[in-house]
């Protein structure tokens, strides 16, 4: 697909003022991958279906990438990337208004410079395409607290909230301010007003960034990444002071992200953030990505859904975070899901075969019991 797609390309001629690398950026936009990777000595390549595949048109020297990027570069950034190596951007490709962004990062590897792109996509996805639980929309329905999307790098969570805002931009007419490193996908304005920055572009950093947030007026914000205890914070008080909140964690089950929370905050401290969690948080979707046999689908998300509940708020206040899965489990009716019944759901649907299931799995006996209808006991949660 990639070789037959940059061999379509026009090779460029003296006449053709088009920047060098756009002929790059434009298969990475027909072909709807996500990531190019210029390297001295190698082909480009791009990330398609999770791989890095390689372009044809052969091995790229350091001056083509060199002279192609600073082609694009400012006067004062190319002053920035010659001062430390490194410098992000952002591209457009096309015509104002309908161009197509990518994130660029051009370094500095063994005395060569070497660039990774990513495509920012327009395309957003609304839960059905995406396969995701019909609760998600319900989550929306939250006027403030704390809504976390739970996962490794590459999980699909990016995705998902842009799936969550994009429903409350065609319902709601609220200000939405994103603080994303990068920029994932760009949101069209509906019936929402929706800005969002860029760290590193738009803004220096998350914490001076949400330092002004209050002074934006927004109702909806999303924190691009719970990384510290300045930016769960800056979350937390967005939340109390009546904001809908939406952020991002890495950790892989409900509970997981409690702790994860909590190791951000030394020992003395832990016990008011369990107080902040247990008032502002709504919700929990940890998810990851997995194969999918469904034609024209090659991946589908797998999700645990935790919606904040008052067992779940005496659990935490009470930290006995390892006994959510158990009210997760007894709430199917009300919109949570764990692990295992999603994978069943999609076993039955045609999403994936049971070899992914099981590989999936946190625990593929008790998968096997439940492709065969048996549902596992919960336990007495509260007494």
């Amino acid at each position: 697909m990639a070789d037959e797609l940059i061999d379509s390309l026009p090779e460029q001629d003296g006449k053709d003022k088009e920047p060098y690398l756009n002929r790059y950026f434009k298969a990475v936009i027909k072909m709807k991958v996500s990531d190019l990777h210029l390297k001295s000595g190698r082909p480009a390549f791009v990330r398609h279906k999770g791989d890095l595949k390689p372009l044809t048109g052969g091995p790229l020297t350091n001056k083509q990438i060199y002279d192609g990027i600073f082609e694009i570069l400012s006067d004062d950034q190319r002053k920035r990337y010659i001062e430390f190596g490194a410098i992000d951007f952002a591209y457009d490709v096309g015509a104002i208004g309908d161009a197509d962004r990518f994130r660029v990062n051009a370094f500095q590897q063994r005395g060569h410079m070497s660039v990774a792109a990513r495509r920012v996509s327009r395309e957003i996805r609304n839960f059905a395409e995406l396969n995701l639980p019909e609760s998600m929309s319900n989550i929306t329905l939250f006027h403030q607290g704390m809504v976390l999307l739970a996962g490794i790098t590459g999980s699909g969570k990016s995705t998902t909230i842009a799936a969550m805002l994009d429903f409350i931009n065609q319902r709601d007419p609220v200000h939405i301010v994103t603080v994303e490193d990068p920029i994932e996908y760009l949101f069209t304005d509906k019936k929402a007003v929706i800005n969002q920055r860029e760290v590193g572009i738009d803004v220096p950093d998350f914490h001076l960034a949400l330092k002004y947030l209050m002074r934006e007026d927004p109702d909806i914000v999303l924190v691009g990444e719970m990384r510290d205890i300045e930016t769960f914070s800056a979350a937390v008080h967005a939340a109390e002071t009546g904001h809908l909140v939406f952020g991002t964690i890495h950790a892989s089950s409900s509970s997981q992200t409690i702790s994860r929370i909590l190791d951000l905050f030394p020992a003395n401290e832990r016990r008011s953030v369990r107080q902040a969690l247990e008032f502002n948080l709504k919700a929990i979707i940890c998810q990851k990505l997995i194969p999918s046999i469904k034609p024209g689908v090659p991946v589908t998300p797998t999700v645990e859904v935790m919606i904040t509940n008052p067992t779940i708020r005496k659990l935490i206040r009470e930290e006995r975070d390892n006994e959510i899965i158990d009210v997760i489990r007894a709430c199917y009716d009300d919109g949570m899901v764990d692990f295992t019944e999603n994978l069943r759901r999609l076993v039955e649907t045609g999403y994936i075969d049971h070899a992914t299931a099981y590989e999936s799995a946190p625990n593929p006996d008790e998968l096997k019991m439940a492709l065969k209808g048996i549902r596992s006991a919960t336990a007495g949660i509260l007494g």
